[in-house]
C-alpha cells in the first residue's frame, strides 16, 4: 500500500490506485485551488493555479523537495510521494497565479451570474493578494452571444481554463468550441456557422469556473445566495440524473447535474436541464374539481375526500374487475404502492394498468464520432434514454407483486372500446400531454373516472374528479433508473395553490394518520416486496443504492415491450 503525504499528513492509496496531487489533497480536506483541472476531463496544466511543492521522502527518513513548484493536476502521487501545499513558496505563486488572471479580468461581480460561485472570486479570497498593482486599462473584449441557443459568452471574464473546448472534443465530441488567437488576445469561439447546441451543450456553463460561459435561461433571474438547493433525480429519461433543484420562494429558477459515479456521472443532457418549466406554469392544476353538470366546479380537500372515498367504495364493489387504476411511469415507488395498497383493499379484483411510457427514438450516446456517429460500446460517457419516464423499473414491479398480468396502455384503451371496463381511477404526472384525442373519445365511454394530475388536459375535461398532484420537485420518494439505481428525490418547493403530492392524496385515502414520510413507506415497502428489499436499509444516501437484479420479477428481466429500452 502507497503512502503519500500532504502538509505532513499520511494518505495511504490503495493497491493500484491512481490519483493527482489534488486529489491526494482532497482525501484528507485540503484544497489545492485549481480552474483546468476537472476530474473528468484530460490534464492540461494551463491555469497554473494549483501549483504546490513536491518532493520525495527516501527510505532513510529524508526529504528531498523538488526546487520548483509545480502544477499538481499534472503531478501524480507514488509512494513516498511528499506534497507541501500551505508553504510560503506555494502560497506565493498562487498568489502571483490570482494576481496575473486579474490582470484583466473585470470586476463586475455585481452583475455577473457567477457570483456567489466563482471559483475566481473564492480564490481571491482564500489564495489572493488582496490588492491590485496593476495600473493600466485592461484589455476588454467583445462579448459573443452566439455560442449556443441557450449559452452566452462575457470573453473578457474568460480564463482561458479550455474547459469547454475539451468538453465538447472528450464529452460531447461534437467539438464546436475552439481557441482563437495566441497569447493576450487568445479567445473562446465557435467555428463558423456551427454554434454549440449539441444536446450536453449545457454543462460547458456548469464547467466554466469564472461566469465566462453562462445559460441564457437563468441570466440575471436570481442571484445564488437566493437560491436554496434539493438533492433530486431528473424526470427526463431512465437515464435517472442525479441532479441540485435549485428554487426561490417556490419557483424553480435552474436544474444542475450532482456528479454521482453511479448515475451518470458529473453532467446532464439539456433536455432535463430545461425540461423543468411546466413545473411553473401558470395553467398548473391547483384546485381539486368535480363535475357539476357539464362543467367543474372547485371543492375542498376536506369535502372531497370522504365523498371520493364513499363513491371509489361503491364503484369497485359494483364494478369489481371492471374498475381500472392507471399508475403512470413518472409516479414515485412508494406513490405507486399506496395507491396499490387502496385499490386492492377495496376489492382485489380491481385491474392495475401501467400508463403510457414514452419512447423516443433510440438511446443516444456520447462521445459523438466525426460524423455524428455512435460511439463504440466501450466508449460511452454518456446516454439520454429513448426511454423518457425516470421510473418504469420501480412502479412495473410494485404492479407485478399485485397482479399477474401486467395491462399495458394500448391494451387497456383496447379493452375500454371492448367494454371491458367501465371506470377507471388514473394518475398522470407527465411533463406534457400524455393522451391522444383517440383515448380521450375511448375513455369517455367511461361511467366514471378520476384523475390525478398535474396539468390540465383533454382527460382532465371529462372527468368526475380532478385531483391536483405534485410535480417530482414538489414531493419525496424514489425513482429506479434503467439500471436499477433507486434514488431518492426530495421536495424542493410546494405545490401550486390547493396541489397535493401524491403520496399524501393517497395516503389520505387510506385514511392513515400523520404526514407522508417517504422513508417510512420504503421501509414498509421492502418488507412487503422482495424486489425492493434494498430500500429497507434506511436513507438511500446520496448516490442511491442498487436493487438486487437477482430479485427482478419475470417481466423485468425479459425486453419486453413494457421495459422497452432495458
Amino acid at each position: 500500500m502507497a503512502t503519500v503525504w500532504v502538509n505532513g499528513q499520511e494518505i495511504k492509496l490503495q493497491d493500484g490506485e491512481k490519483l493527482n496531487a489534488i486529489e491526494a489533497a482532497q482525501r484528507i480536506g485540503v484544497e489545492i485551488p485549481h480552474y483546468c483541472w476537472h476530474p473528468d476531463l484530460t490534464v492540461v496544466a494551463s491555469c497554473r493555479m494549483c501549483l504546490v511543492e513536491v518532493g520525495e521522502r527516501k527510505p532513510d527518513g529524508t526529504v528531498s523537495m523538488q526546487p520548483r513548484v509545480v502544477p499538481g493536476c499534472q503531478t501524480p502521487v507514488k509512494d513516498g510521494s511528499v506534497v507541501v501545499t500551505d508553504s510560503k513558496k506555494a502560497k506565493d505563486a498562487q498568489a502571483g497565479t490570482l494576481e496575473y488572471l486579474l490582470l484583466n479580468h473585470p470586476l463586475d461581480c455585481p452583475v455577473c451570474d457567477q457570483a456567489g460561485e466563482c471559483d475566481l472570486q473564492d480564490y481571491s479570497y482564500k489564495y489572493g493578494r488582496g490588492y491590485s498593482r496593476f495600473k493600466d486599462d485592461k484589455l476588454q473584449k467583445a462579448d459573443k452571444d452566439h455560442i449556443g441557443e441557450n449559452i452566452t459568452l462575457y470573453t473578457d471574464r474568460c480564463v482561458m481554463c479550455t474547459r469547454c473546448v475539451r468538453f465538447t472534443r472528450e464529452i460531447s465530441g461534437t467539438s464546436e468550441l475552439q481557441v482563437i488567437n495566441r497569447g493576450a488576445a487568445a479567445e473562446i469561439d465557435i467555428f463558423p456557422d456551427q454554434p454549440c447546441n449539441n444536446k450536453l451543450a449545457g454543462n460547458v456553463v456548469d464547467l466554466c469556473p469564472v461566469g465566462a460561459l453562462c445559460s441564457k435561461d437563468f441570466l440575471y433571474k436570481q442571484r445564488v445566495w437566493f437560491l436554496q438547493e434539493s438533492n433530486s433525480v431528473c424526470p427526463g429519461c431512465s437515464t435517472g440524473c442525479s441532479i441540485n433543484v435549485s428554487q426561490n420562494k417556490n419557483i424553480v429558477y435552474r436544474l444542475t447535474p450532482r456528479t454521482n459515479p453511479d448515475a451518470q456521472g458529473s453532467f446532464m443532457c439539456d433536455e432535463g436541464r430545461f425540461g423543468f418549466k411546466y413545473i411553473n406554469a401558470a395553467q398548473r392544476l391547483s384546485a381539486p374539481l368535480t363535475k357539476a353538470g357539464d362543467r367543474h366546479v372547485h371543492v375542498t380537500w376536506d369535502a372531497l375526500m370522504p365523498r371520493l372515498r364513499r363513491e371509489l367504495k361503491e364503484t369497485v364493489s359494483r364494478l369489481g374487475n371492471q374498475f381500472a387504476v392507471v399508475l403512470s411511469p413518472f409516479m414515485t415507488v412508494e406513490e405507486a404502492y399506496l395507491a396499490a395498497v387502496y385499490f386492492q383493499g377495496l376489492s382485489a379484483e380491481v385491474k392495475f394498468v401501467l400508463g403510457p411510457v414514452p419512447i423516443h427514438g433510440s438511446d443516444d450516446k456520447y462521445p459523438k464520432g466525426p460524423h455524428g456517429e455512435a460511439p463504440a460500446a466501450d466508449k460511452v460517457k454518456f446516454t439520454i434514454r429513448a426511454e423518457k419516464c425516470p421510473n418504469l423499473r420501480g412502479v412495473v414491479p410494485v404492479i407485478d407483486h399485485f397482479q399477474d398480468d401486467l395491462i399495458e396502455w394500448n391494451d387497456f384503451i383496447d379493452a375500454v372500446n371492448g367494454g371491458q371496463f367501465k371506470a377507471a381511477y388514473a394518475v398522470g404526472g407527465y411533463p406534457s400531454a400524455w393522451v391522444t384525442s383517440e383515448e380521450v373519445s375511448a375513455l369517455s365511454k367511461l361511467e366514471f373516472l378520476a384523475v390525478q394530475d398535474v396539468l390540465p388536459s383533454a382527460l382532465t375535461a371529462i372527468a368526475k374528479y380532478v385531483l391536483p398532484g405534485g410535480s417530482f420537485a414538489e414531493k419525496e420518494g424514489t425513482f429506479v433508473n434503467h439500471n436499477l439505481l433507486a434514488q431518492e428525490i426530495k421536495r424542493a418547493i410546494n405545490g401550486p395553490g390547493e396541489a397535493r403530492a401524491d403520496g399524501r392524496i393517497f395516503l389520505e385515502l387510506l385514511e392513515r394518520r400523520g404526514l407522508f414520510h417517504a422513508p417510512t413507506i420504503r421501509a414498509e415497502l421492502a418488507k412487503s416486496i422482495p424486489y425492493f428489499e434494498a430500500l429497507g436499509r434506511g436513507d438511500l444516501g446520496a448516490f442511491g443504492v442498487f436493487l438486487s437484479k437477482g430479485k427482478t420479477t419475470n417481466r423485468m428481466a425479459s425486453s419486453g415491450s413494457a421495459v422497452a429500452g432495458s
